[in-house]
């Protein structure tokens, strides 16, 4: 007759190994972070641009080389107003020149053209100047009216959260702003001032949202990963606004990529 010992040695490791897949199974799911988004970016480029002026083409080709580089948020809102010229802009939307408008505002300016960058949401260049727009992220940085706020993104399965860090003694007030974006896509001009031209265009923005208030503090917001799955991609911000309701400096950014 077998000895017993091994035969209990057995069941012990069947029912350990059974407990331990349970315990397993009910924990919850871990947020899986992206070393990337938990960093804080060298600065945020929001490109004003329209397929139907002759100018903006040097600008979207330099955009491209922005939209490449991780540390930068980068970011291109087509505008509507250029459409009477012969060509109606297939990324533009109302949306975005609305927010153009709301820069002139802020800016205490008469009018708005292309290509414009905004920087930081603090100041505007000639999109099509590298020289200019370099400049501005470095002088920006340099004097600490780069990203304060530091912005980490992770996700589960079915959400997205996204933490604002804590500003100390700085600014105490901002909207988490949601920027949708359209993956990479050629478009082929038929009409208008680039008519022939065949360009493609990076990080078109299709929507903008505000997804909450922020107040200074280290706070957590979430999003359903199932929004975020519509979309070519997305960023968030946090802007500062004025009590006119304009856009003010951005404190932080950060991309929101897709699984």
């Amino acid at each position: 007759m077998a000895s017993r010992g091994p035969l209990r040695l057995a069941a012990l490791a069947l029912a350990l190994s059974t407990f331990v897949g349970a315990a397993l199974a009910s924990e919850p799911e871990k947020p899986q972070a992206d070393k990337a988004e938990a960093e804080k970016p060298l600065g945020v480029v929001e490109l004003f641009t329209s397929q139907g002026c002759s100018s903006c083409p040097p600008a979207d080709e330099f955009f491209a080389e922005l939209a490449a580089k991780e540390n930068i948020v980068a970011l291109a809102y087509h505008v509507n107003y250029w459409d009477y010229l012969g060509w109606q802009d297939t990324l533009s939307n109302k949306k975005n020149t609305d927010r153009q408008y709301d820069y002139m505002r802020a800016f205490g300016s008469r009018s708005v053209y292309t290509p414009q960058a905004v920087i930081n949401g603090r100041s505007h260049v000639n999109g099509a100047s590298r020289r200019d727009v370099d400049g501005a992220l470095a002088r920006m940085d340099r004097v600490g009216e780069g990203m304060r706020v530091g912005i980490k993104v992770s996700r589960t399965s079915d959400r997205v959260m996204i933490d604002a860090g804590d500003a100390g003694n700085g600014p105490s007030d901002a909207h988490v702003v949601i920027v949708y974006f359209d993956p990479p896509q050629m478009v082929k001009i038929g009409q208008g001032e680039n008519s022939g031209r065949s360009l493609t265009y990076w990080n078109a923005v299709s929507d903008i949202q505000t997804a909450g208030m922020w107040h200074g503090k280290a706070q957590r917001y979430e999003l359903p990963m199932t929004e975020i799955a519509k979309k070519g991609g997305c960023a968030v911000l946090l802007q500062s606004v004025g009590k006119d309701g304009m856009p003010g400096p951005i404190l932080g950014a950060a991309f929101i990529r897709k699984p």
